[in-house]
C-alpha cells in the first residue's frame, strides 16, 4: 500500500474498534438518545475513543472529524486533509441486533475520499480501498488477542448499463420518493441493507445502484464512497432528478450533512 493512503493503520483500528463493539453487542446493553433523537450506545463512544486515540498517535498532524465528538460540538479546524470517522454506522441496526452495522474510517483529501475502510464486526466482513490501488474484501476471524483478516479478494463494481437493475437501499429510511426514482431508472430488483454496507454491495458487484433521498452526514458515507470509487463506481449528488457532480466532503457551511445522492457501479 502507498503510505499516504494510511490503509494499514485504518484497517487495524477498525478491527480493534470492531472487537470493542462486538463485546458490547453480546451484552444486555442500554441505548440512549442524542439531541437529534438518534440512538447512541456505549459501543459508539468506546469505538470512537479507540479510533481517535490510534489516529492521533500515528498521525497527529491530520485532524479528525468524528460523529460522536461532532454531536457534542467538538469539531476541529479542518485543512485539505482529514480523517472522517463513524465509529458505529447503523446504531439502529445495532440496537435491533440484525448485524448490519459498520465501523467507518476514511481519509479525505481536497474534498474527495481517497481511502476508506468499512468493517462489519457482527458478520465479520471487511472492505477497504484507495484511489489508484483498487478495492478489497476479507473475511475476519476473531482471535484471543485480536481479530485476524483472511486472504484479500479484489472486488470490482459491475457495469450499470444494462436492463433489470438491482438497487440497494436502506432498511430504515425507505421513502415514496426513493421508490419513484427506482421505478424511473428501471430498477427491477431490490436488496435491503443497513449502514454503509450498501456501498460495499455495489463495490463487490452485488447490486447496481443506491439512491439516497434523505439526510445523511459525511461520516455516514465517506468510507463507503472511498471503497466504491476504488472499485470503479461513483457517487453523484442529485439536484432535482439530475446528477450534478461527485459527492464532496468538508461541507462545514452545511453542518457536514450531505445533499441527496445516487451511487452507481461502473
Amino acid at each position: 500500500m502507498q503510505r499516504e493512503t494510511h490503509l494499514d493503520l485504518m484497517i487495524d483500528l477498525a478491527l480493534e474498534a470492531g472487537a470493542a463493539i462486538d463485546a458490547i453487542y453480546r451484552t444486555d446493553f442500554d441505548a440512549g438518545a442524542k439531541g437529534d433523537g438518534s440512538p447512541v450506545t456505549a459501543a459508539d463512544r468506546d469505538a470512537e475513543a479507540i479510533i481517535e486515540a490510534g489516529l492521533t498517535a500515528a498521525q497527529p498532524d491530520i485532524p479528525i472529524l468524528a460523529e460522536e465528538a461532532a454531536s457534542e460540538g467538538r469539531i476541529p479546524e479542518l485543512g485539505d486533509r482529514f480523517f472522517l470517522v463513524d465509529p458505529l454506522d447503523g446504531t439502529r441496526e445495532f440496537v435491533s441486533r440484525n448485524g448490519e452495522f459498520t465501523v467507518n474510517i476514511a481519509l479525505i483529501d481536497h474534498g474527495r475520499p481517497i481511502s476508506g475502510v468499512v468493517y462489519a464486526p457482527a458478520i465479520r466482513k471487511l472492505y477497504y480501498g484507495a484511489t489508484g490501488e483498487g478495492a478489497f474484501y476479507q473475511e475476519v476471524t476473531p482471535g484471543q488477542d485480536r481479530a485476524r483478516a483472511g486472504h484479500p479478494h479484489e472486488i470490482e463494481a459491475r457495469s450499470s448499463f444494462h436492463k433489470n437493475l438491482t438497487a440497494v437501499a436502506s432498511r430504515s429510511h425507505r421513502s415514496p420518493e426513493t421508490d419513484a426514482l427506482l421505478e424511473r431508472i428501471g430498477v427491477k430488483d431490490f436488496t435491503p441493507a443497513g449502514s454503509s454496507l450498501k456501498f460495499c454491495l455495489l463495490a463487490q458487484g452485488s447490486a447496481d445502484v443506491y439512491p439516497r433521498l434523505g439526510r445523511t452526514m459525511e461520516w455516514d458515507t465517506g468510507a463507503g464512497q472511498a471503497v466504491l470509487e476504488a472499485a470503479g463506481g461513483r457517487v453523484d449528488i442529485l439536484e432535482g432528478q439530475n446528477e450534478a457532480g461527485p459527492l464532496m466532503y468538508g461541507k462545514k457551511e452545511r453542518g457536514f450533512d450531505n445533499p441527496h445522492f445516487i451511487a452507481w457501479g461502473r
